[in-house]
């Protein structure tokens, strides 16, 4: 049977998800369709978000650890997984880790950036082009 978390993550996960594919009709309509908007607006209120939660859960005891998982893994998580990966950057440099937080920083940019030429190229072998 699934555990709390689990269904909390699940259905946080889906409300975030929901909300990304608002923000995908809504941002084209505010500022145009030549440049991916919604997708920053996604990445960039995400990374705010995970980052103000955590430091206040962290910080203090006003968000328990469920609700913690819910609003982070859930639903920011179902909102943009970009956010997961900013909170664990700077946490490594605010950590002093500076290699760690680097090598997040470029393993991650260059390595989607790769991974997703690849998966281009694997498409265009599947069904030509």
């Amino acid at each position: 049977m699934l555990g709390t978390r689990y269904l909390l993550v699940g259905f946080g996960g889906a409300l975030g998800s929901m909300a990304r594919y608002w923000m995908s009709g809504v941002a084209p309509r505010l500022f145009g369709i030549g440049f991916p908007y919604a997708t920053l607006m996604v990445n960039l209120l995400g990374s705010f978000l995970i980052s103000a939660v955590m430091g206040v859960a962290l910080a203090s005891s006003l968000i328990p650890v469920n609700f913690r998982i819910f609003l982070t893994t859930g639903i920011l998580g179902g909102f943009t997984t970009y956010s997961a990966f900013n909170y664990e950057t700077l946490a490594a440099f605010q950590e002093r880790l500076w290699w760690v937080g680097g090598l997040n920083l470029v393993a991650t940019v260059l390595g989607c950036l790769v991974a997703g030429l690849l998966g281009m190229l694997a498409a265009k072998l599947l069904v030509g082009g």
